[in-house]
């Protein structure tokens, strides 16, 4: 039996989730979740590290992205469910395993969903001078609560038009890009592909700079997971997940090497200001007018985007765990439009938590809690290399036909698991990531062990 026919007969009389995803919002909350903060502003410090060469860094994290998430839909093709990496690992080495990684994503979630908040209430606060910060955040969380409350279909649709307005203000980008680099639009210097080679050189920091650059590029993809926990809740799992794998990712690399391509070509990439806002750097160059205000809105759609998705993937995640006995079974309680609304209560009140130490410990309390869950994207993408590694062998093994395969295995996950392998030997020698990886390689410690205590392994890890 899997996990997710385990889920669907704990506590029935809580009922169940609601199919209310449609292929469309599928698609565009993958391209969603991996645009956000993290290409519209840090990507201005990873090319400060590694100038023109960055390109080679969004390269390598936008490939590991593509295999991790071809594997993710391999295993939620064959067994779509609402705790997707957490359900597939429980799966594929015991339920310490699987509380472990579940519980160490909703812990994630929920610190960035109030980091989220605050720091999209920082910007309209100062559009708005005479009301409180935290009236926005109280704002932000209780709209975006509301959203998901009110049914999978609704946060759909928020995330549809969020992720559409971020995609939109990237292809404007390019198109605005793509006309001063071939002189439609005038500027007041020359520009073109030859700063790729002026100031240093293509890789003026060699191959270190483009490892200290792939250390903020891999956490720029953070986020389009939630496309394999929201596929349990779609029309068509199976279709949706394969659709989304084949289509979206390319266009996420794309869209990420096409505005890195024009940053570069438009402006030196030791230029001051592209570290501030690269995006605002280079249609500032355009003479766009009223340019700093129409980043920072797209930056606040940014933060409300992925808060919305990190919401809706926390309570689904803790809503499995519970389906899973790994969490209280109150929050697996369902309402009658299917949604966990215990789950989704858990995982905003944090927010509520965070704002208020956050106010009183400006300098202290988010940013120790963002360093704890400053790498934990790349413990979930090993886990899920090798749960994918062990499901698909023993599949093999047991002459399962899957309805959609991970090419070119076993090695091409093999690779996977030594590249991620490779991204902490490298973690491990910046003095930032490598903080931030043993807070977070020490809270998945304690996870594990707690789960050892109190969960026993069960014969479900060997079905």
């Amino acid at each position: 039996m899997s996990i997710s026919k385990l889920e669907q007969k704990a506590a029935p009389e809580n009922g169940s989730l609601h199919a209310g995803l449609t292929q469309r919002q599928i698609s565009m909350m993958g391209l969603g979740g991996a645009i956000g903060a993290g290409l519209f502003v840090g990507s201005g410090q990873a090319i400060a590290i590694a100038g023109p060469a960055v390109l080679i860094s969004y390269l390598l994290a936008g490939t590991v992205v593509i295999i991790i998430m071809a594997m993710l839909a391999e295993m939620v093709a064959a067994d779509p469910s609402s705790g997707a990496f957490s359900t597939f690992a429980h799966k594929a080495m015991g339920r310490s395993a699987g509380s472990t990684v579940g519980w160490l994503y909703w812990i994630q979630l929920i610190v960035v969903v109030a980091a989220e908040a605050t720091g999209a209430a920082a910007i309209v606060a100062s559009w708005f001078p005479g009301i409180a910060q935290w009236i926005w955040v109280l704002i932000f969380v209780v709209a975006l609560t509301g959203a998901n409350l009110l049914g999978v279909g609704n946060y759909g649709k928020f995330e549809f038009w969020f992720a559409f307005i971020k995609v939109a203000a990237i292809i404007a980008f390019l198109a605005f890009g793509v006309m001063v680099l071939t002189g439609i639009i005038p500027t007041d210097h020359p520009v073109g592909f030859a700063n790729f080679a002026a100031h240093g050189g293509f890789a003026p920091a060699g191959m270190t700079g483009i490892a200290a650059a792939l250390l903020i590029v891999i956490f720029s993809f953070g986020g389009t997971e939630v496309v394999s926990i929201a596929a349990a809740e779609s029309d068509d799992p199976q279709r949706n997940i394969k659709r989304t794998v084949s289509q979206v990712m390319l266009r996420i690399l794309f869209f990420y090497l096409g505005s890195i391509i024009v940053i570069v070509a438009v402006l030196p990439w030791n230029a001051p200001e592209i570290v501030d806002g690269p995006f605002s750097a280079v249609l500032g160059v355009m003479n766009v007018p009223g340019v700093e205000l129409i980043m920072s809105a797209i930056v606040v759609i940014a933060l409300l985007s992925a808060m919305n998705a990190n919401i809706y993937g926390s309570s689904r995640m803790l809503f499995s765990l519970g389906k899973r006995k790994l969490a209280p079974k109150q929050v697996t309680h369902v309402t009658g439009q299917g949604v966990p609304a215990n789950a989704v209560l858990s995982s905003v009140a944090f927010s509520f938590l965070a704002v208020g130490l956050n106010w009183i410990w400006p300098d202290a309390v988010m940013p120790m809690l963002l360093n704890v869950v400053g790498s934990t994207i790349i413990v979930i993408w090993s886990f899920i290399a090798v749960t994918q590694f062990i499901l698909r062998r023993r599949a093999e093994r047991n002459g399962e036909t899957l309805p959609m395969k991970l090419w070119g295995f076993p090695y091409l996950s093999l690779a996977t698991i030594a590249a991620m392998a490779a991204i902490v030997a490298i973690a491990m020698t910046d003095a930032t990531a490598r903080t931030q990886l043993l807070l977070t390689g020490g809270l998945t410690a304690v996870l594990w062990i707690v789960s050892k205590l109190f969960l026993r392994d069960g014969v479900e890890a060997r079905r």
